[in-house]
């Protein structure tokens, strides 16, 4: 299972993520995709997410918490602590 979250987003980008994935909530993206067209739409969003963008993407994985993720935009960063995925709030 995949789920996006975006903030401010070109209204193509959003059209293109709905060809994949069922937009459950304005913004909210979810849907069971491939490692490959993962990482297509994670490229993808990249590449078309403006200045002030923000994107989440969580999906499953074989890990301890069963789940990793990435974000791009906005003071929140993911963190790796001994395995273990943590968000933390930069302070600039």
């Amino acid at each position: 299972m995949t789920v996006i979250i975006l903030a401010v987003c070109p209204p193509g980008l959003r059209g293109h993520l709905t060809r994949w994935l069922l937009e459950v909530a304005p913004g909210v993206y979810v849907g069971r995709v491939t490692a490959r067209v993962r990482e297509h739409l994670w490229q993808r969003i990249g590449r078309h997410l403006g200045g002030d963008g923000r994107a989440i993407m969580v999906y499953a994985a074989r890990n301890e918490q069963g789940l990793d993720l990435r974000m791009t935009g906005g003071p929140w960063e993911p963190v790796d602590l001994d395995g273990v995925k943590l968000i933390r709030r930069s302070l600039t």
